[in-house]
């Protein structure tokens, strides 16, 4: 749906808004509430996403990457994060990283994650992250978009499209504010069979894995 955005319908997030700063700075301030399982529940949050696609679409498959740095990718294969047209021809990406998901943040009966945790939204992934690079692949279109603490640190930047679709998030977890657990490849692959319609694979690339 392209057009004025005062038309657009809220879902999962507010399209009038792009950052939430004040949401971001509360999720920071209470780390422990927002990522009990440490860095696993992040994982878990940015899978989800892969999830629900999958559930839309009767099936999709998602690679986790667990890289060196201590950094985590999610990549899949839907169609990508909603990205449209405004009334001034401004291309607008639904603000799933710097805005609450409306589904889950402040309601008391939000799904669990297979970690057993609530599920709040990929929005806590960015705000207690350093750094989280988000590449958004449709059919109209592929951008990026890197963020600092869930803040844009650029804006949507346009890509080269490669024929495919879907999403690829790359995030590194701020180490001051969610502890360093040990992240457990094997404990990931089990938890990701919540998901029946997704078939993931966790791919383990640290050193000495």
């Amino acid at each position: 749906m392209n057009g004025p955005r005062a038309d657009w319908t809220n879902t999962t997030h507010d399209w009038a808004a792009v950052v939430d700063a004040e949401h971001l700075a509360g999720i920071r301030r209470e780390p422990g509430d927002f990522a009990p399982g440490g860095v696993e529940h992040l994982v878990l949050e940015v899978v989800a996403y892969a999830a629900d696609e999958a559930a839309c679409r009767g099936e999709g498959r998602c690679v986790v990457t667990l890289d060196a740095d201590g950094s985590v990718t999610v990549r899949d294969d839907g169609r990508g994060t909603d990205t449209r047209v405004d009334e001034r021809g401004e291309v607008v990406k639904k603000p799933v990283m710097a805005t609450k998901d409306l589904r889950f943040f402040d309601s008391p009966e939000a799904e669990q994650l297979p970690d057993g945790w609530p599920r709040r939204g990929i929005s806590v992934v960015a705000a207690l992250s350093t750094r989280l690079l988000h590449t958004n692949r449709r059919l109209n279109g592929a951008w990026t978009q890197r963020y600092e603490h869930g803040i844009p640190a650029t804006g949507l930047e346009p890509i080269e499209p490669d024929g495919t679709t879907g999403t690829c998030v790359t995030f590194l977890p701020d180490g001051s504010l969610v502890p360093r657990s040990p992240l457990d490849a094997d404990r990931l692959a089990r938890w990701a069979a919540h998901w029946p319609v997704l078939d993931v694979r966790v791919e383990d690339r640290r050193d000495g894995a």
